[in-house]
């Protein structure tokens, strides 16, 4: 059961999962360095700022000079350029012959010899700093030595006798605020943020896998706009989209599926005035008649008596075949002639029931279709008679998106307590049974897994999550 949609649900979260992740991949000692570099750069800034902001508390004027030497630790090396060749010294440098085997460096360097390139050093930072000590100097001595990391000692003054000690003064620090560069880097590198455009097709294709596996268009919308919300606009990381989507699959089949359950045993104990009267319904062939002798079998095996009420008097050979069952499980048969008030019926087990302290009426009818007007009216009355303690719908699941419409229509027409699914054992798209249960708000008490009588699975929502997903 569900191989098929489990089977399509798999395609699209792989699909999901590829595509949301196929990022290129990014070398771990990559990472690192560029990592490095980026943290050392910003923690530079920050020194720098830190540095001009010791200047102007101090009252200095921020003067460019002063600004370049705060700067001038911080700046990248560059690497030596080759010394040009002054054009003066190439016009005068004589044509080199092919033929000759000094390397062109060489003869450049012979020339030169002759003509001595006068370089001229301009005027050093440093330099303009001294100047500047020497302007600054009534303002505050010694700051920019402080600032630029020369710690240049003065003499100590003996304190005289009769002055006091001062005590030495604390200079508060303002804190260098604390960067996670490296964090923020690989974030950027194992993170990132699914867009709109990276899912709406795939999703697209989750929904026609969901139709095609029987499952109802509401059914069906819901689950995706789940995993729109889940994904669209959140930042995920690597190799996690296949978990994020399973957990919203999950906790959409969950609310789906989100009905109490019923415990058909426990419910007919409880009940003080017996008998616990069942009526089944459903359409022609959705094996009502086996799901009767399956339940009569199950009750008596949790020590209820059971009587069967053969109230299809309509379909032929309808009343042998309850017969039989009851025959083989040792269950009593009330019936009447084909032909014969089906309410009435019912009616008659009801009453031998009470007469004899029997616990459980389990009441069979003829199957309904879309078109028989008559025989919905005929169920109506059954219903208005007997006012039966639960209604149970048959659905075969092999009908596929037909399921829905019959919830609907036997749920408006009676009022359905509960739903039994027959053939789950060859059905194999598993979508009539999310969307029966979810259409109506009832709940699946069992599901048909074989034809002996012992083949009825109680319905558990975990255990049906648990194949979907597994």
């Amino acid at each position: 059961m569900f191989g098929f949609l489990k089977k399509k649900l798999k395609e699209v979260t792989d699909k999901l999962t590829d595509s949301v992740s196929s990022k290129e991949e990014v070398n771990a000692e990559h990472i690192d360095d560029v990592s490095y570099e980026l943290q050392k750069e910003e923690q530079d800034k920050k020194e720098i700022e830190y540095k001009k902001k010791l200047v102007e508390e101090a009252g200095m004027e921020m003067t460019p000079a002063i600004e370049e030497a705060i700067e001038a630790p911080y700046k990248k090396k560059e690497e030596p350029k080759e010394e040009s060749v002054p054009e003066e010294i190439k016009e005068e440098a004589p044509k080199i012959e092919e033929k000759d085997e000094k390397p062109v460096e060489e003869q450049v360097k012979e020339i030169t010899k002759e003509k001595p390139v006068e370089i001229v050093e301009s005027e050093t930072i440093q330099e303009q700093l001294e100047e500047i000590r020497e302007e600054q100097k009534e303002k505050k001595p010694g700051f920019l030595d402080k600032l630029l990391g020369k710690k240049e000692k003065a003499p100590a003054e003996e304190p005289k006798e009769d002055q006091p000690k001062e005590e030495p003064k604390i200079e508060e620090k303002i804190e260098k605020p604390k960067i996670g560069l490296i964090e923020k880097l690989k974030k950027k590198v194992t993170e990132r943020e699914i867009k709109e455009e990276d899912v709406k097709d795939l999703l697209w294709d989750m929904q026609i896998s969901m139709l095609q596996s029987d499952v109802a268009l509401e059914v069906a919308e819901k689950i995706v706009e789940d995993l729109r919300k889940a994904l669209v606009g959140k930042s995920v990381k690597r190799g996690e989209v296949e978990k994020i989507v399973k957990d919203t699959l999950e906790k959409s089949l969950r609310e789906i599926m989100n009905i109490d359950k019923i415990d058909i045993a426990e419910q007919i104990k409880e009940k003080d005035e017996k008998p616990y009267v069942i009526i089944f319904v459903g359409f022609n062939g959705v094996g009502k008649t086996m799901s009767i002798a399956k339940l009569g079998n199950m009750l008596r095996a949790n020590g209820l008596s059971v009587v069967f009420a053969a109230a299809d008097t309509w379909r032929a050979a309808a009343l042998e075949q309850l017969e039989v069952h009851g025959k083989n499980l040792g269950i009593n048969v009330i019936k009447q002639d084909y032909g014969s008030d089906p309410a009435a019926v019912i009616f008659d087990a009801v009453k031998h029931a009470r007469s004899k302290g029997i616990d459980v009426v389990l009441a069979d009818t003829a199957g309904r279709s879309h078109s028989n007007v008559n025989l919905s009216e005929e169920l109506k009355k059954i219903c208005r008679v007997n006012n039966p303690d639960m209604k149970i719908l048959v659905v075969d699941v092999l009908t596929g998106n037909d399921a829905v419409d019959q919830a609907k229509m036997f749920n408006d027409a009676v009022g359905v307590d509960a739903l039994i699914l027959t053939k789950a054992d060859v059905y194999d798209k598993g979508g009539a049974l999310l969307s029966a249960t979810h259409t109506i708000q009832k709940p699946i008490i069992f599901l048909g897994i074989g034809q002996d009588y012992s083949d009825m699975e109680p319905y558990d929502p975990e255990t049906i999550i648990k194949r979907l997903l597994e």
